[in-house]
């Protein structure tokens, strides 16, 4: 033990004293000299704003430059994190009214230059950076156009600098969505300077991302459907800026696109709703939806089962279950533990959901709704399926996962079903939980069964299955203690189980991105029992 422990604080202080040569390196004019190359010095492509539409949340009421203080934009030392971000990524010259000034503008770029000239560990951070690559050459009408040969000059100088930088470092950031952004960013350069050397190694690093973070079927190796969402647009912008500049398309990027196209009208273009499973929230992906008209792509999926997960509907009713394992480590930032957890909906409107994600890292309430409880499946003594260790230096990662087995799906005209188990609380409790979903849409009844498969280590234990509910959905419990009716906009229904003690309780409620309101939740809690035991509960319109 003591040997250890000493290992593991003398492996910190390996990493910390590495890390600080590092910065004094990049802080260096040794370094400043190497990333100071300039290949070509001339902007000779300007993308249209339009096909940067999908990334930009556009203001309808456009902001004049005119209105910045330019003198003193670069002097607030006050700034927090998120602000300094949003301020020296540039990202708000999307908002700015093309008509403004194009001095103020590119005045307000060479004081940045002055001071920002040479690497700084805030400014030039991989995401920041690359944001900024993209606005200043997308916005280069009031950024570029205009100026005299000395500001031109200083400009193509600072973007070369910075890709260099990008390139140099780009391998060494472990986050998958700022090495996506990079890649962008370079790509852009390289098509908008004409320079081969940034092309090259933009599309050869796209290939490595497309290989090392998606699964065999072309599907994030997060199970993120939000991350899905992310890559698919970043994968079209980069497609549509090599064909709008004349530039060859690779297959590999017309392939990623056709299937993650596929997974998106699988998770959304087919029912507009977005599913609350394993860090996704609601997007509302409509401006998305009319960027991919503009720009001619429609995709079609008939598959019922992608990548974990297993979604079965019709005209009237929705089912979808998460049936997959938890994600390998190095992609489980943003995981939840929510194995077997299930979403139904009916005309339109969510009955059972599940209760979403908090996600800023740095809140108590990002732990909480990661764990098992805020998904609407099974609970054993009220801890997780899976284990999370604290990531110093960022958001929590699995320690401990589990794994799915034995799925199988019907899917008939007026029965579905869908069966799978997991192993999550086998090795501390002995329990293998099976669950088994069945919907009669002629009588539109949902039945679960519960199943609790023991093994010889088994520890007795309490349990709940939870039913979470949407914030603006009526519950009242029925004096049977059996049954709880909900009320629906549309619909009612009730849910009844003779199994179990039914209660019904007020919870969190997560579903738009980092804020939460509260909730009902009805669940079934009782004992688990030596011998296998099933658990049924039904819930069927009225």
């Amino acid at each position: 033990m003591f040997l250890k422990g000493s290992f593991y604080y003398i492996n910190e202080f390996y990493l910390i004293f590495k890390n600080q040569i590092r910065k004094f390196y990049l802080s260096s004019s040794i370094y400043n000299k190497k990333i100071s190359k300039v290949d070509e010095k001339v902007l000779v492509y300007q993308p249209s704003l339009n096909i940067l539409s999908s990334l930009i949340k556009y203001e309808k009421q456009k902001n004049k430059i005119e209105n910045f203080n330019v003198k003193s934009i670069w002097e607030n030392k006050n700034l927090n994190y998120n602000n300094f971000k949003k301020l020296h990524s540039f990202y708000w010259l999307f908002s700015i009214d093309l008509k403004s000034s194009n001095q103020v503008t590119q005045s307000i770029i060479k004081n940045w230059i002055k001071k920002n000239q040479n690497y700084e560990t805030r400014s030039w951070e991989i995401d920041i950076l690359s944001k900024r690559v993209i606005a200043w050459i997308s916005n280069s009408k009031i950024t570029y156009d205009e100026s005299e040969n000395n500001y031109k000059n200083s400009f193509n100088e600072i973007i070369s600098k910075q890709v260099n930088h990008l390139i140099n470092e780009i391998n060494r950031s472990s986050d998958v969505n700022n090495k996506m952004i990079g890649c962008s960013a370079i790509i852009l350069a390289g098509i908008a300077y004409k320079n081969k050397r940034f092309l090259e190694y933009g599309l050869d690093l796209l290939k490595k991302i497309i290989n090392s973070s998606f699964d065999n079927n072309y599907f994030p190796k997060s199970r993120n459907i939000r991350q899905m969402v992310f890559y698919l647009k970043y994968f079209i912008l980069i497609r549509e800026l090599l064909k709008d500049s004349l530039n060859e398309i690779p297959n590999y990027l017309d392939e990623i696109i056709f299937y993650l196209g596929q997974s998106y009208d699988f998770f959304w273009g087919s029912f507009k709703h977005d599913l609350l499973f394993n860090g996704n929230s609601c997007s509302n992906n409509k401006e998305f939806d009319k960027y991919l008209s503009l720009f001619r792509y429609k995709f079609k999926s008939n598959k019922f089962e992608i990548s974990g997960y297993t979604i079965l509907k019709n005209k009237n009713a929705i089912l979808a279950m998460d049936t997959g394992s938890n994600p390998g480590k190095n992609f489980s930032e943003n995981y939840q533990s929510g194995p077997l957890s299930f979403e139904f909906f009916f005309k339109d409107k969510k009955l059972i959901s599940n209760s979403g994600y908090f996600q800023n890292h740095a809140h108590q309430l990002n732990g909480i709704s990661r764990s098992t409880a805020t998904h609407s499946t099974l609970i054993l003594d009220n801890s997780s399926a899976c284990n999370f260790k604290k990531n110093n230096k960022g958001p929590s990662i699995v320690s401990k996962g589990f794994k799915t087995f034995d799925h199988q799906v019907k899917y008939e005209k007026n029965y579905w079903s869908i069966r799978c188990s997991h192993d999550g609380y086998l090795s501390r409790y002995g329990v293998i939980h099976q669950r088994n979903l069945e919907f009669n849409s002629n009588q539109n009844i949902l039945t679960g069964k519960e199943r609790l498969i023991k093994n010889k280590n088994f520890k007795s234990t309490n349990f709940e299955i939870r039913f979470h509910l949407l914030p603006n959905i009526k519950v009242t419990r029925l004096q049977d203690n059996k049954s709880v009716l909900i009320e629906l906009e549309n619909s009612g229904w009730r849910f009844f189980s003779s199994d179990g003690l039914i209660e019904v309780e007020t919870g969190l409620y997560f579903g738009n991105k980092n804020n939460y309101i509260e909730n009902q939740n009805i669940f079934i809690s009782g004992i688990t029992q030596n011998d296998e035991q099933l658990i049924e509960w039904q819930i069927s319109k009225i």
